[in-house]
This record gives structure tokens, sequence and C-alpha cells, in this order.
């Protein structure tokens, strides 16, 4: 996908116009890795992803940015390939694995089109970091992980983080919007959930869907997930919530999710017909 202005309309499904600015824009990517070098999310999500997915293996990340798990995954004999709508983050990803001396393939691609990849193709993927919150529109995020489920082989796993709605319960603002954004789902307004984010490196109007733990539960389910597990984290350099059993599902800052593709059942008249031969 070329590098260059659209008008609203040209935009591709599940990108407005903050988000298009924002993966066009090289000083964005230059300073991604610099500008988030102190999130305890850096290095919990990665861990999370090796505790859940037994490899080596062949791993798709869905929203790759500048190739940090990438990287990680190939120096341990991983087969990876990291998908970006930036072909910015791609560059810097890159250069990235040239200087380390990694095998990594990239793919400059909308994660809501993805059809070109072929079904069963990976072990396992992840998309982490809020990209799917990035995505715009229910529908739009429904077919992200309509393709993560159907490159997955049986028996594969998606890693997924996603910032938590209600956390916004313990600042002004975000009471404000919660309230605001709670009339939203009464009215059936399709942007429920979408919180304008502030102007970041020049770039305004960057939309984030927030979720709550049933709506992103229900999505992978819907998907055809099975749950393994949903993290809560906090902002805590561990990651861990101080008195976990306290409204956990409110105070969480984010949840990592671990769901699996099942294993293929083999067909009632399959096993027959083996007991027949038998």
């Amino acid at each position: 996908m070329p590098s260059r202005s659209l008008a609203d309309w040209q935009l591709p499904p599940g990108v407005n116009r903050g988000l298009w600015d924002y993966v066009q824009d090289p000083g964005i990517a230059a300073n991604y890795d610099a500008s988030l070098s102190g999130s305890s999310l850096f290095h919990l999500d990665v861990a999370f992803v090796e505790q859940h997915c037994s490899g080596p293996a062949r791993l798709i990340d869905l929203g790759c940015g500048t190739g940090r798990l990438l990287l990680h995954l190939a120096a341990r004999g991983w087969s990876v390939l990291g998908v970006d709508l930036s072909a910015e983050m791609l560059r810097v990803a890159r250069r990235r694995a040239e200087q380390a001396g990694r095998r990594v393939d990239l793919l400059q691609a909308n994660l809501v089109e993805l059809q070109g990849l072929a079904d069963q193709s990976f072990d396992h993927a992840a998309c982490l970091f809020s990209t799917l919150g990035m995505v715009v529109g229910q529908s739009a995020r429904q077919a992200v992980l309509g393709h993560a489920y159907r490159v997955l082989r049986p028996g594969g796993r998606l890693i997924l983080h996603v910032h938590n709605r209600w956390f916004h319960l313990w600042d002004s603002p975000g009471r404000r919007w919660l309230l605001a954004d709670q009339l939203r789902r009464c009215w059936g307004d399709p942007q429920a959930g979408d919180r304008t984010m502030p102007v970041h490196q020049g770039i305004a109007h960057l939309v984030l869907h927030l979720f709550d733990k049933g709506e992103v539960v229900q999505l992978l389910r819907q998907a055809g997930f099975r749950l393994v597990e949903v993290r809560p984290i906090s902002l805590a350099e561990d990651g861990q919530l101080c008195c976990s059993w306290l409204v956990p599902n409110w105070r969480a800052y984010g949840f990592l999710l671990a769901a699996e593709r099942p294993q293929e059942k083999v067909a009632a008249s399959g096993h027959s017909a083996q007991r027949g031969a038998q």
C-alpha cells in the first residue's frame, strides 16, 4: 500500500483519518520504541506469549510495529511474519532485524483485509499493545479476529492485549467520558467504547476502542476461539494488581488474553467407518 494522502472516502476499512495520519508519519515510527521504553507492558506481553505459545514455531504478529516481538522470537529460532499497515514502522523493523542479523518476514497490509494469507498457515498469532483497539468499527475488529482464527492451525493460540474501559473510573475526565459513553451504549451508538486520544506527536483524532472484559471475551468466542486465560494487568512494573481479588475487572489497566483455535473433531461417521473396517 503506497504512502500517500487519501480522501476520507478512500481510507481502508477499519481506518479513520487519525489512524491513517499516525501510520504514515515517519517521526512516529522513528521515536516509537524510545517513547514507550518505560512501559512495563513491553516485558509482560512477551513473557505471556512465551508462557502460552510452545515453540520454536511459526508466528504471525498482527500489528507488529517496529518488530519488538519478532526480533525476540527470531533470536530463539522462531519463524515469524510481521504485518502492519505502516510502511514507516516496517522500515524500522527491517533495519533493526538487519542490524541484529535476524530473519524476519514483513508484510504491509491492513489487518482487516488479510484474505491473501493461507488458511491454517501459522502455529500462533499475536496482536499486542492495544492494536485491536486502534481498528475502527466493531465489524472491522471482528474481521481481524476472524482472520486470526482462519490462519491458525487447530490448537494454535492467539495472544491479545486490550485496554480496559473501566480503568477510567479512577480519574475525573475518565468518569465524564464513561458517563457519556454509557449513554451512547443505551442509544445503540456503534461508536460506543471509542475514545479520542489526546494529540500525540502532532497527530489528532486518533481513536482507541476501550473494551471491558465481557466484550473482548465475546468477540473471541464469536470468532470461534476457546479462552485459555484472561489476565488483568496493572501499571505496576510487574503488572500485578494489588489486592487482585478486589473488583479486578474494574481496576485493571488492561487485559492480556490467551485464546486457542480448538482442535478439529473427527466426524462420528468417520469413527463408525473405522470400527466397521476393523
